[in-house]
């Protein structure tokens, strides 16, 4: 595999360094003339501020189905013991449940809705496949913090993704409000890298999808990244969504609301940006963390209709 220069070095300096994004937010060579489902008014606001939230783009029954799906997964011993159930280190309750769009069809076709994946294809500029999918589960009273982080350091240094050239996508399968835990984000935060101290331990995923240790920023450069973009937390009903580029700075508090907050995360990358060697140095992540078999999502209608291929066989665990 070809080796690229490392244009974002993270973990590997005595102090930590914030400089700026030197890659573009939306890669289309004229965003003017890029065909897909978001307008320029939208485009504009993903570059300006590093996300886009879409109220309500999934119906009620849309989401009833995909949350019928995740309890019926939530009661297989298959999937509950599987290396895809992450469980919070304290409760022991489910956190994440990863490669969710490889383990259940209903979750293949919704990753190749036209409504998101065209969307992520105008951002990018290219085809796109699926880096890694989850749903993160904050069950009322006891779901636990994601602490402050960029999603792209943690893929650089441990995925070996060279390019800021990935869009992640939430969606809302609870209302999200100001009490139960939701995502919040730093705006403009995107379009500065922070280098992050410390050398990743070997498997160092086994502990950071329960509760994150390396590859966090420090507080000076988050008071400063907060100074300059302030915090905000794109909330509403369940069905909304919300797109935010890969290195924009995000985490939520734990939820010790009545109200539980479940969302489903897919990550678009980019066809061009292929996984290289991890830039820390270390063993690539699993499969089910960070993909590298790339195959590309058609876009198709609606997920509940569709019956198509949609870039995956959603067969059992892979």
């Amino acid at each position: 595999m070809q080796v690229l220069e490392d244009l974002y070095p993270s973990r590997v300096y005595d102090e930590p360094r914030i400089t700026r994004r030197r890659d573009p937010v939306v890669w289309a060579e004229n965003r003017r003339t890029a065909t897909g489902p978001l307008t320029d008014e939208q485009l504009d606001e993903f570059v300006d501020r590093g996300f886009l939230f879409i109220p309500e783009l999934f119906t009620t029954p849309e989401v009833n189905a995909l949350l019928d799906q995740v309890n019926e997964l939530g009661k297989s011993p298959e999937v509950r013991y599987s290396p895809e159930c992450i469980y919070e280190p304290s409760s022991g309750s489910v956190r994440s449940l990863f490669n969710i769009h490889r383990i259940n069809d209903l979750f293949t076709r919704l990753t190749a809705d036209q409504r998101i994946a065209a969307a992520a294809m105008q951002i990018l500029g290219t085809d796109v496949y699926i880096h890694q999918s989850r749903v993160n589960l904050k069950p009322g009273f006891r779901g636990e913090q994601f602490y402050w982080h960029s999603d792209f350091e943690t893929w650089h240094v441990e995925d070996g993704m060279p390019r800021q050239r990935a869009v992640s996508c939430s969606i809302l399968l609870t209302d999200n409000n100001a009490f139960n835990g939701p995502l919040m984000v730093i705006p403009g935060s995107h379009t500065k890298f922070v280098s992050c101290v410390g050398k990743t331990p070997d498997n160092h995923y086994r502990q950071s999808l329960r509760k994150q240790e390396y590859g966090v920023p420090d507080t000076d450069s988050l008071t400063q990244l907060v100074k300059d973009g302030g915090i905000t937390a794109p909330t509403g009903k369940a069905g909304s969504v919300l797109l935010f580029d890969c290195n924009i700075m995000h985490g939520s508090s734990g939820n010790i609301s009545p109200w539980p907050r479940s969302n489903m995360f897919c990550v678009y990358n980019s066809v061009a940006n292929q996984l290289q060697e991890p830039f820390g140095g270390s063993a690539p992540r699993p499969e089910f963390i960070a993909a590298r078999q790339m195959t590309p999502i058609v876009p198709t209608g609606n997920f509940l209709n569709s019956r198509g291929p949609a870039g995956f066989s959603g067969s059992g665990m892979p």
